[in-house]
């Protein structure tokens, strides 16, 4: 079991953390973890391209494959950006960034903090007005760090499950003291 779970690890980090499931799995660790278990090919990784085929293939002693183009081809790291005078505020594009690159408030304008953006993509179909773009990142590789991404991906998916049972909590809450009060009218 160690040693599975060091392998996990030591593919993860080939892993460029973009976190954007093209691959078919929600995130690098659970794409580590597929490959570790032998459930998924070492092919499936845009982000990653060649140089990630060939780090996965040697570290497992495998064959080399083909890119899977079904997943995407890769492209040169680029980083979201948001049309200040287009952006109506939604807040749609805040749950789906995985590195949590986007700020901003509802009703407010948005922006992207280009050293956190990965490149993922998940913010554009999310945006109901098409004012986020993609452009290349002439900064990259000095200013994007995947153990970074990864820590912030990490926090982002605890943040969200964090909000999701607060929000369970308050509503089960509200409910109760619904009741009570229903219970009191008629008692």
């Amino acid at each position: 079991m160690t040693n599975t779970f060091a392998l996990v690890k030591q593919i993860d980090a080939i892993l460029p953390q973009t976190q954007c499931t093209k691959c078919g799995y929600q995130g690098c660790m659970p794409y580590a973890e597929a490959i570790a278990a032998g459930e998924a090919p070492i092919n499936r990784c845009p982000p990653g391209g060649q140089a990630g085929i060939a780090a996965l293939a040697a570290l497992l002693n495998t064959e080399r494959l083909p890119p899977d183009l079904s997943c995407g081809t890769t492209q040169p790291h680029r980083v979201a950006v948001i049309d200040e005078a287009t952006c109506i505020g939604c807040a749609k594009c805040l749950k789906p960034c995985p590195t949590d690159a986007i700020i901003g408030a509802s009703k407010l304008m948005h922006s992207v903090m280009p050293q956190f953006c990965s490149a993922c993509e998940l913010c554009i179909p999310a945006c109901p007005v098409d004012c986020i773009t993609m452009v290349d990142d002439k900064n990259y590789p000095l200013m994007f760090d995947a153990n970074t991404a990864r820590d912030r991906f990490n926090f982002h998916n605890f943040r969200l499950a964090r909000d999701d049972a607060e929000r369970r909590a308050l509503l089960a809450a509200r409910e109760a003291a619904a009741l009570a009060q229903i219970g009191n009218n008629h008692g």
